[in-house]
């Protein structure tokens, strides 16, 4: 079976990525969600990338805060698709994840997203892009999903009148 894994450092990530499960849930993407650490749990963090590799897994998407770099020890561990977010967490509000999951050496890649919800979102939207490559319904779910949101722009449109 094909999923996505979805990879917290810390169970204070699960309320943003909630919202990351829900998306994929709204496409039907089978995903699954588990809290592993880079640094606190490196052993369980690789060997859950090879068993998810295993059983099916497509695409990682990994949401760590502070300068943990969740995203890339998943990089290290695999050659598919990591989509790193990083969390609004500690001091610098998200800042450091950003730049520890941006800033990846040549050859390592990590897509990353925006801090925290929007990313978690567009992660998984992202993920649904990834997998519909492969699978024309998912990629017929994506184009409805956009018609639907530029109906949305349209009807607020009209129920704004703009005076000049």
């Amino acid at each position: 079976m094909k999923f996505v894994s979805i990879v917290m450092g810390s169970k204070s990530d699960y309320e943003v990525m909630k919202a990351c499960s829900e998306t994929l849930t709204k496409f039907g993407v089978a995903h699954e969600m588990i809290i592993s650490s880079a640094h606190r749990s490196p052993e369980r963090t690789q060997a859950y990338v090879k068993s998810a590799e295993a059983k099916g897994a497509q695409v990682f998407i990994a949401a760590a805060g502070m300068a943990a770099h969740l995203a890339g020890a998943l990089a290290a561990s695999t050659i598919r698709p990591i989509l790193g977010i990083p969390m609004e967490s500690g001091p610098l509000g998200g800042e450091d994840a950003l730049f520890s999951t941006v800033m990846m050496p040549a050859g390592m890649p990590v897509g990353t997203l925006a801090i925290g919800k929007a990313g978690a979102v567009n992660a998984a939207y992202l993920a649904v892009q990834i997998m519909a490559l492969e699978d024309d319904e998912l990629r017929v779910k994506l184009q409805e999903d956009r018609v639907s949101k530029a109906k949305k722009v349209e009807l607020d449109s009209s129920e704004i009148e703009i005076l000049l």
